[in-house]
């Protein structure tokens, strides 16, 4: 007789529950939305590149035209494959960053301090091997990089930023 008992409150207590959860049962905020109205807008990606391309370069208000994405712009950013001759200097501006890519480098400079190598993280002074593959930084103008001596093929060097062949 108490295990009926015990059955009974159990099924009582279970269906309690039951209900009481479903009269408690609300919908979640925002689950009633529809996509593409005024309280869930859908925006494009070139409409959101625009703000914060505008966001970025402190822009104000204003009407913005979303079907009219920003570029990126090309200059500092901008690398470059350069093909050095034998007997050519390729001489970077302040800043520049180069990466032999194929051929013998030497470092070139006209002073005692040299070329900041990144991978390594040592300096490469004057005559000293360019390593392939290596990410080299020109802090200051008159440094650079050559054909190491007796190598007849051209290098390839990727840049990025200013330079001049001498």
């Amino acid at each position: 007789m108490r295990r009926i008992v015990k059955l009974i409150a159990l099924i009582t207590l279970v269906g309690g529950v039951m209900v009481i959860g479903s009269i408690l049962n609300t919908p979640a905020d925002g689950a009633g939305t529809t996509p593409g109205t005024t309280d869930d807008p859908v925006v494009t990606k070139s409409y959101v590149d625009q703000q914060i391309q505008q966001a970025l370069n402190g822009g104000g208000g204003g009407t913005t035209n979303p079907t009219n994405p920003t570029q990126p712009s090309q200059g500092a950013d901008e690398v470059k494959n350069v093909a050095l001759k034998p007997g050519k200097i390729l001489i970077a501006d302040a800043g520049t960053e180069f990466i032999v890519r194929s051929g013998n480098a030497v470092i070139y400079t006209e002073v005692a301090s040299g070329v900041a190598d990144l991978t390594d993280g040592k300096d490469l002074l004057n005559g000293e091997t360019a390593p392939k593959n290596h990410l080299l930084s020109f802090p200051r103008e008159g440094r650079g990089i050559q054909v190491k001596e007796g190598q007849t093929s051209n290098l390839i060097v990727m840049v990025r930023g200013g330079y001049t062949i001498k």
